[in-house]
């Protein structure tokens, strides 16, 4: 079962990196998996919000950092080394694959880029329904871009996504209780 289960991730893998590999996304997912780029998004994001929001927003920035700690450890700090899945990177010739960022020596599964990414869009979500839908655009693709660059399978990014969806849903479950305590 579990080879026929690798089986399908490969096959998944190479549609995405290899057979829908075009000019467009050679040249945009590289940029949407950037890390100094999402670290300065999201860290914008949250001056913006310290600086335009109301007492709420400011502590919600406060609940985003620790959705962003627990999804980020729980994945990148925990499951990645117990796990200890290879990048496909490492797993198949560079030749046969898109790879269009370096491969680096990490272990594959989970994504903690989509665990991240989720977890903010999940947390956000659950107070701003209005944003609901560009949070979960851009967390998508924040999450396939990872195998789009040909160093995530697809499974890395589902279980990522996983990870992060639940880590938001907790924090959101304390933040509502905190909030109904002491500002009520």
């Amino acid at each position: 079962m579990l080879e026929t289960l690798q089986q399908i991730d490969s096959e998944l893998f190479f549609f995405l990196n290899v057979t829908l590999a075009n000019i467009v996304t050679d040249f945009l997912m590289p940029l949407i998996t950037n890390d100094k780029g999402l670290r300065a998004i999201y860290g914008l994001a949250m001056i913006l919000l310290l600086w335009k929001g109301d007492k709420t927003l400011r502590w919600m920035v406060l609940g985003s950092i620790v959705v962003m700690v627990l999804s980020d450890q729980i994945s990148a700090g925990f499951l990645k080394n117990w796990i200890g899945r290879l990048r496909p990177c490492h797993t198949f010739d560079v030749d046969t694959i898109n790879l269009l960022v370096g491969c680096g020596g990490g272990k594959s599964m989970p994504s903690a880029h989509a665990a991240n990414a989720f977890g903010q869009a999940v947390f956000f979500s659950c107070f701003y329904k209005q944003a609901r839908v560009y949070l979960f655009v851009y967390a998508s693709l924040i999450a396939l871009s990872r195998v789009f660059v040909g160093v995530h399978y697809f499974s890395d990014i589902l279980i990522g996504a996983l990870i992060g969806t639940i880590s938001a849903l907790v924090i959101v479950f304390v933040f509502k209780k905190i909030k109904l305590k002491y500002w009520q």
